[in-house]
């Protein structure tokens, strides 16, 4: 028992006596305790006044709010946009929406005997072929006909062939883009076709030659701007030929 007496002794052995709690308990000493603990706080205070800047970077209180930094003007100075909104584009430049050549592209394949100018033909214009296809396909549905997947079918494969044959006889070649948008321009006189099959129809004497006559329309245009694109001089009846195969299968859509 002396030495667990011994171990208990030393182990909580510390310089705190019974002398210092009873000199704690009165109200003078309470006084020099505070006293002798403000003077080490004030040395302390005193000490970290003569320390320098670079030691406490980050002294500085934050008055911004949660999760918002804060920037001072001098920040703020240079962050400028270059461009404006008034010099930005617009929309329908920048999707490659041009109204005024889709109505040229369209004047050019409603005449046919007019002379194509192959520049503005080179230009890969989706937005004329895809419309006119809309506008067979709604009028086949305005007839009876859903023929949406017919009309998209061939038009894939029609554009793939006449790309093929195309490269094969010209010099310079042609894009896939450029064989789809002429194609899907001459596509406009199928449309009036298909428009009047709602009205009467066609399945006759009479809608059997008008048929023929547009399919001879389509084919001349398209042969047209190709020649002139292409500049294959000479050979028009030679691309008009594949075209008129292309065109009687939409043609076989619409009467029967």
């Amino acid at each position: 028992m002396s030495g667990f007496e011994q171990f208990h002794f030393d182990f909580y052995q510390s310089n705190y006596t019974i002398d210092d709690q009873e000199g704690c308990s009165s109200y003078g000493s309470n006084e020099n305790l505070c006293g002798s603990r403000k003077g080490q706080t004030g040395e302390q205070s005193s000490g970290s006044a003569f320390a320098p800047s670079e030691m406490f970077p980050y002294s500085e209180s934050y008055t911004g709010q949660i999760l918002q930094p804060t920037h001072s003007p001098d920040t703020l100075s240079h962050l400028t946009y270059a461009d404006g909104f008034d010099e930005e584009p617009p929309l329908l430049e920048e999707l490659g929406i041009n109204f005024e050549h889709i109505w040229q592209k369209t004047l050019t394949v409603l005449n046919p005997l007019k002379p194509a100018d192959g520049t503005i033909m080179n230009e890969t214009d989706l937005t004329g072929p895809v419309v006119f296809c809309l506008a067979l396909g709604a009028s086949l549905l305005m007839a009876g006909k859903v023929h949406f997947g017919y009309v998209y079918g061939m038009s894939a494969i029609g554009c793939l062939a006449m790309h093929a044959l195309l490269n094969l006889m010209s010099t310079s070649g042609v894009s896939h883009g450029c064989v789809a948008s002429v194609l899907g321009y001459c596509l406009l006189p199928m449309v009036i076709l298909s428009s009047s099959a709602v009205f009467f129809s066609l399945q006759g004497t009479l809608g059997t030659l008008l048929a023929l006559f547009v399919i001879g329309w389509c084919s001349l245009s398209a042969s047209k701007i190709f020649t002139s694109a292409l500049a294959m001089e000479g050979q028009q009846l030679l691309i008009a030929y594949p075209c008129a195969l292309l065109y009687g299968l939409f043609a076989l859509l619409t009467v029967f």
